[in-house]
C-alpha cells in the first residue's frame, strides 16, 4: 500500500517519540524536528510508509550517532515478554485447537510496536486474548495450506513480539512436523524490529532457519531484501507475514499463499483492511498477479 497523508502527521509524532526514547537534549531535538518537518514536505506517494519512513529514520541515526535508536526500549520490550511465554505455551500445549491458539498467541505479540499510534498494555491484551475473535478469520484456509506445504516463511516484525513467533513457530513444527520453517528479520537496526541479534538471542538458531532479510526498512521492502530472501519469498510454499509493516510493504499480495497476521493499530491500515483500530486479522490470500519494481 502507498503512503496516505494521515502516514505524515504519524511519522512527524514517531520523530518525537525518538526523541525522548534516546533522551535527546534540547539541540539535538530542534534538529531532529527540522530535518523531519522538511522532510516531510517532500515524501514520495508512490512508496509504502516504511519505506518512506525508512530514509527519516535513517536521518535521524546519523543526526543522534546512535546505530540503534530503539536499543533500549527493545531491551525492555523483551524483559517484559518473558514472564509470559510459559503460560503461553502451556495454553497453546493445551487447547483443542492449538493452531488457533498459536495464531493468538503470537498476533497478541504484535501489540509490542513502538511506532504506532496507540498505546498497549501487555498483561491487558494477554488477558483478552482467548476471547477476542479474528475480525477477518481464515485460519480454516491457513490450516489446509500448511497440511500441504513443505516450507514455510515466516516474516518478524517487532523485537519482543519474537518471543511470542518463537512459541508459534515451536508449535507449528510440533503440529507439522514436515514442515520446514524460515524466520525472517530485519537487514539492520530500524525503529523496534527484531534483527538478527534479538534472533539469535532469543535461540531462534537452534528452532529453525533464521535469515537476515538484508531490508533497511520497518517492513518486507522486496526490492530492498536480499537475493536469498527474495527467493525464499517467492519460492516458499507459505508465506506468513506479522504485522502492520509488513502488510504496508505486502500490500496488495506480491504473490499467493500469504497471510496477514496482524492487530490494526491505525487508521490508514484499517481503513485498507475495511476493519476497525484494534481487530485482530488472520488474513490469508491464496492467488495473486505478481507487483515488482
Amino acid at each position: 500500500m502507498k503512503i496516505d497523508a494521515a502516514c505524515v502527521g504519524c511519522i512527524v509524532a514517531q520523530s518525537q517519540r525518538v526523541c525522548d526514547a534516546i533522551h535527546a537534549d534540547a539541540a539535538l531535538r530542534s534538529a531532529i524536528t527540522l530535518h523531519v518537518n522538511n522532510a516531510s514536505q517532500h515524501f514520495d506517494f508512490s512508496l509504502s510508509p516504511p519505506e518512506v519512513a525508512t530514509d527519516v529514520y535513517e536521518e535521524m541515526a546519523r543526526l543522534s550517532g546512535m546505530d540503534d535508536l530503539y536499543a533500549e526500549q527493545k531491551a525492555l520490550s523483551i524483559k517484559n515478554a518473558e514472564p509470559f511465554l510459559p503460560r503461553l505455551r502451556s495454553a497453546i500445549a493445551q487447547a483443542d485447537d492449538p493452531l488457533h491458539t498459536l495464531l493468538k498467541v503470537a498476533v497478541v505479540g504484535n501489540v509490542i510496536d513502538l511506532a504506532a499510534e496507540v498505546s498497549f498494555d501487555l498483561e491487558e491484551q494477554i488477558a483478552q486474548l482467548f476471547h477476542t475473535p479474528f475480525a477477518i478469520d481464515d485460519t480454516s484456509r491457513l490450516r489446509e495450506a500448511l497440511a500441504q506445504a513443505q516450507t514455510l516463511l515466516y516474516i518478524g516484525d517487532n523485537a519482543g513480539e519474537h518471543l511470542f513467533d518463537y512459541l508459534a513457530i515451536e508449535a507449528l513444527q510440533k503440529l507439522y512436523p514436515s514442515l520446514h520453517v524460515s524466520y525472517m528479520v530485519r537487514g539492520r537496526a530500524i525503529i523496534n524490529d527484531v534483527t538478527l541479534k534479538e534472533a539469535r538471542e532469543a535461540g531462534f538458531e537452534s528452532l529453525c532457519t533464521l535469515v537476515d532479510s538484508g531490508v533497511n526498512s520497518p517492513g518486507f521492502a522486496y526490492t530492498r531484501a536480499t537475493p536469498e530472501a527474495q527467493r525464499l519469498f517467492d519460492e516458499s510454499d507459505v508465506v506468513l507475514t506479522k504485522g502492520m509493516g509488513n502488510y504496508e510493504c505486502l500490500s496488495p499480495p506480491q504473490r499467493g499463499n500469504l497471510c496477514y497476521l496482524l492487530k490494526v493499530k491505525c487508521g490508514v491500515v484499517a481503513a485498507s483492511l475495511g476493519q476497525s483500530i484494534g481487530d485482530l486479522i488472520c488474513r490469508y490470500v491464496f492467488t495473486s498477479l505478481p507487483e515488482r519494481g
